[in-house]
């Protein structure tokens, strides 16, 4: 499979005229989900498509979604994929039904504000080369930027691509990896590369599948698109993770060591800051617990690699079926 960018049919491609198509995955968010679909039908710049994914809520999630006057098309599955497997799911329909050329994505506790996604398109059109991924500036309650959502500016940025970025929007940088509370994905891309792995369930699905898309493609941050993240504190992933630190290790492990979207380079630097945040919050919390849950979560993702997406969706038979069109044409 080739992992060079493809000739640049759309390179600047409409960012007014392309279809953009938000994916939106919920569980268990009812008194979130509403505000979110409020603030996706409030845009400045209408989307062609709204797709939800309940993640077999059990509560009111995708009643609430299915009802809303936002008209969006929910996908229900019959088991809590998690976020990888939803948004793997939800990317899929996007693609496969809604015909879209760019994919919006982001979490149930994601408030966008009235012109975020009009100034990621806005970037889009402004941007002297073909860009993969564009990101978001993601804020807690406050309006602090959100330390969980902050992507990655690229390693050894040359002068060139800083000031292309600069040319896209306002302070925008070129990055390296983003966060799925708020990354516009380049439709044409996931079908040449592929869907983030369902299998992660939850943490690092975008980290990988955005570090995919960027390895030999170009990203920009784009501060002026501003998504509100109700997280209930104001924390990165690693402040206080319990049980879900196993998948912390484990998909860490399985994107840097069973994929090609890092460099050697990258992996080195992207492992050795992940292994000294662990130490770190091992220290602070002082939980024994999570020094063996970590250790399990090594050893399963040096035992074996994710499952194929379409397998781990195997409940929801027509979530699966576009999944696995999608991975087969990209060779994966």
């Amino acid at each position: 499979m080739s992992i060079e960018q493809p000739a640049d049919t759309s390179a600047h491609r409409g960012a007014q005229t392309s279809r953009v198509v938000a994916v939106v995955v919920t569980y268990n968010r009812e008194h979130l989900i509403g505000e979110c679909l409020d603030a996706l039908a409030a845009q400045s710049r209408p989307l062609d498509a709204i797709v939800v994914v309940d993640n077999a809520s059990s509560d009111a999630s995708g009643r609430i979604a299915r009802d809303h006057a936002a008209g969006a098309d929910v996908l229900a599955l019959h088991r809590n994929v998690g976020g990888a497997g939803g948004f793997a799911a939800g990317i899929a329909r996007a693609l496969e039904h809604h015909d879209a050329d760019w994919v919006w994505v982001m979490d149930d506790d994601t408030i966008p504000s009235p012109g975020a996604v009009q100034a990621l398109v806005s970037a889009l059109a402004g941007s002297p080369v073909r860009l993969s991924v564009l990101s978001s500036r993601a804020e807690w309650t406050d309006g602090r930027e959100h330390p969980m959502n902050r992507p990655r500016t690229r390693l050894g940025a040359t002068r060139a691509e800083r000031a292309d970025a600069a040319m896209a929007a306002p302070g925008a940088r070129p990055i390296r990896t983003a966060s799925y509370v708020s990354a516009l994905l380049n439709a044409q891309d996931v079908r040449r590369l592929g869907l983030p792995w369902a299998d992660y369930f939850i943490w690092s699905d975008d980290f990988e599948h955005t570090g995919r898309l960027l390895r030999h493609g170009r990203g920009v941050h784009v501060p002026g698109s501003i998504v509100e993240h109700r997280t209930a504190t104001f924390a990165n992933a690693q402040a206080s993770p319990g049980g879900r630190f196993y998948y912390d290790v484990r998909n860490r492990v399985w994107a840097l060591l069973r994929t090609r979207s890092f460099t050697a380079t990258e992996r080195v630097v992207y492992g050795g800051r992940t292994v000294l945040g662990w130490l770190l919050m091992l220290v602070r919390t002082r939980d024994t617990d999570l020094v063996g849950i970590g250790a399990r979560a090594l050893r399963d993702a040096l035992a074996r690699g994710p499952r194929r997406s379409d397998v781990v969706l195997a409940a929801d038979p027509a979530a699966a079926a576009d999944v696995r069109r999608i991975e087969r044409a990209a060779g994966r």
